[in-house]
């Protein structure tokens, strides 16, 4: 058996003389004109009200299931049993319309939802009428969606920071093999499934690491919910709910008082999440709650990824993300990731 690797076992290799003079010769933003991250459709990161504020420093979005948002890019997520009534109704859509779905499941694996993403592809007639479905943790599987033509296709199962699945089931494909094993399909046959890296991110690096080996997009919860955008309440001493005016008040005007806002931080099949769908008989929790601090305001994160972006994709002589994702990597002992990840 080969062993499967994720991103700190690996560091990205410069090429041996780069071309590139000067960061600003690099693009990071994909053929969309848009940041390869895309946010998570957690109620603790993104909601209708904060929704824009994401798309507009050019991440793509995805809300949350039972929300919805003027913006027509913005993704709209829904159940598998709500997909099944969309591909009825979607012999009747006027193709004149835009169209944005996310079939927000834990597991793509299901035969039903295979049939019905084969059924709306084969009906679709506009290209602007986009699909994401997923999760898989399997690079076949990812073959089998992408032969059929989906847009998007979530990967990685169990590895959000506030997921339990892998823990409890032992299910689980790591991410950095799963990434670069679907991406080498994606290249081998011509595919033109995007691939979306979901789960468990906690710094910059990591996002390069999966832009490296091949994901198309990155998808994050748990690094977004620590912005003073994020929608959840801002907490000060997790005791004290705050007002959006108030905590941007106090974020300005008293620097020394940031290090006490936090912000609730949940997994979406939580039981409160549940309770909060409405659901009456409540299923085993794969998800917790927690607290997360709030370290950053999301525009200076934004430009921080831009330009750490930049940097490892000069390094590696690409001129942007597509030549990016031809880059070398190396394995590594947990001495040399201790010599640099302090």
């Amino acid at each position: 058996m080969t062993k499967k690797f994720d991103f700190k076992d690996i560091t990205i290799v410069p090429e041996i003389i780069s071309s590139i003079d000067s960061r600003k010769e690099v693009n990071v933003f994909n053929s969309d004109k848009r940041l390869p991250i895309i946010v998570s459709p957690m109620d603790t990161v993104v909601s209708e009200d904060n929704c824009d504020i994401f798309y507009n420093l050019g991440l793509e979005v995805c809300l949350p299931r039972t929300l919805s948002s003027n913006n027509k890019r913005v993704f709209t997520s829904v159940s598998l049993d709500e997909f099944e009534e969309i591909v009825e109704w979607y012999k009747t859509f006027s193709n004149d319309e835009e169209l944005y779905i996310l079939v927000d499941i834990a597991n793509a694996h299901m035969k039903k939802l295979f049939s019905l993403t084969e059924r709306f592809i084969k009906m679709r007639k506009n290209p602007n009428h986009k699909l994401i479905i997923g999760n898989i943790a399997n690079p076949k599987t990812y073959e089998k969606y992408a032969n059929i033509g989906v847009d998007f296709i979530r990967a990685g199962v169990g590895g959000g920071q506030a997921c339990l699945t892998s823990a409890n089931t032992g299910v689980h494909y790591p991410m950095a093999s799963l990434i670069a094993e679907c991406y080498q399909i994606k290249k081998k046959n011509g595919y033109t499934s995007r691939i979306i890296a979901d789960g468990g991110f906690k710094n910059y690096d990591d996002i390069i690491k999966a832009l490296a080996l091949g994901a198309d997009y990155v998808m994050l919860g748990s690094i977004l919910n620590k912005t003073l955008e994020s929608c959840s309440d801002t907490m000060l001493f997790k005791k004290i709910k705050l007002s959006g005016k108030t905590s941007e008040y106090i974020w300005n005007k008293f620097p020394y008082m940031r290090r006490f806002f936090y912000k609730k931080y949940r997994g979406m099949s939580t039981k409160e999440v549940q309770k909060k769908w409405g659901k009456k008989r409540l299923t085993t929790a794969e998800g917790i709650s927690k607290y997360n601090k709030v370290e950053y305001r999301l525009s200076g994160w934004v430009e921080n990824l831009k330009d750490y972006l930049k940097s490892a994709m000069s390094y590696t002589n690409s001129t942007n993300l597509e030549e990016f994702k031809n880059s070398e990597y190396v394995f590594i002992t947990e001495n040399a990731l201790r010599r640099f990840h302090k």
